[in-house]
């Protein structure tokens, strides 16, 4: 079994709160994604797509579902894949930090096991490449 790494650091001259919005939103962090996410559970807290929120990406039986782990408005999001799916130990952490310039900086870091030989390699340069493109898209979906 292998482990992967993704690791994503990307600046954007867009307000902390609106970029934090974007990827806390299930339905617009699809849109970044470029694939559909719906949310399928509410969380019990205040912001429906916080703790305990569960979101589904793909369609029909292709398709993951992640839990929301962490919430911490403008600053912190975590999740892990809570369905059946070809990676295990699945952990994602998306910080939002200020830059001394008033910028604003996310980390987006993903950690996972390959379960098939190999496929991690396929799953893990598929997911990075799909952020990356993604992530270019925030001004204009912030």
């Amino acid at each position: 079994m292998a482990s992967y790494t993704i690791e994503i650091n990307e600046t954007f001259d867009v307000p902390r709160s609106r970029v934090f919005a974007l990827f806390a939103d299930h339905k617009r962090f699809g849109q970044l994604l470029g694939a559909p996410v719906k949310r399928i559970k509410d969380s019990d807290q205040a912001d429906p797509n916080g703790i305990g929120s569960v979101r589904k990406i793909g369609i029909g039986p292709i398709g993951l579902e992640e839990t929301i782990l962490s919430f911490e408005p403008d600053s912190l999001i975590e999740y892990t894949i809570s369905s059946l799916s070809p990676i295990r130990n699945h952990f994602g952490r998306i910080r939002f930090d200020d830059t001394p310039e008033g910028l604003t900086l996310v980390n987006y870091t993903i950690r996972f096991d390959d379960i098939v030989p190999f496929t991690g390699k396929i799953v893990s340069n598929t997911l990075e490449q799909g952020i990356r493109r993604g992530i270019k898209r925030v001004p204009e979906l912030a």
